[in-house]
């Protein structure tokens, strides 16, 4: 690799770290190039992207982005999953991955540029989807005003039937 390809690497590296809402550097030694066409083709799924980077590259390129704060660990066989729209399904994957092949190990994380180590990895990709949380977290705020509501509703009908009973012994008293 020359210069002039080294920089373009490093600038489509950078671009892909700046964009990135998650990302998990991996540890891969010892899978095949099958088993890697499996893991691409899984993540691209998610709308993930998998690739094998060199380290002094991928270094450079990190400085001034989210993934920066995880340089210290591009060292040894180093490949990256990055994900540009929820950073849920990158753990999910990698983690779902990496249980049926061991030889994929994730070492660290960058969730939103925060720093994660992989027993939070684990409980990262034990979430729910971002809509699901997103329903979860509506339903939770409208539960107190519904309940306000019927209660209030629950005031209003008792009020309304205690003057029929008044109303209808005053008339049976009357008569």
């Amino acid at each position: 690799m020359n210069k002039q390809e080294k920089g373009q690497a490093i600038e489509g590296l950078k671009e892909e770290f700046a964009k990135a809402k998650g990302a998990v550097i991996t540890h891969y030694q010892g899978m095949t190039v099958a088993e890697l066409y499996e893991l691409r083709k899984d993540l691209s799924g998610l709308g993930v992207r998998f690739k094998v980077v060199k380290n002094t590259l991928a270094r450079i390129a990190s400085d001034g982005t989210p993934v920066g704060v995880a340089k210290d660990h591009f060292s040894g066989p180093v490949g990256i999953a990055i994900g540009y729209d929820d950073p849920v399904k990158v753990a999910q994957g990698i983690v779902k991955y990496s249980a049926k092949n061991e030889k994929l190990k994730p070492i660290a994380a960058v969730v939103e540029g925060q720093l994660v180590d992989v027993a939070e990895l684990k409980s990262i990709a034990s979430l729910p989807a971002r809509p699901v949380l997103l329903s979860m977290m509506a339903g939770a705020f409208s539960a107190p005003m519904s309940k306000m509501a019927g209660a209030l509703q629950a005031t209003v009908s008792s009020f309304g039937y205690a003057m029929n009973a008044l109303l209808a012994k005053k008339e049976q008293s009357g008569s």
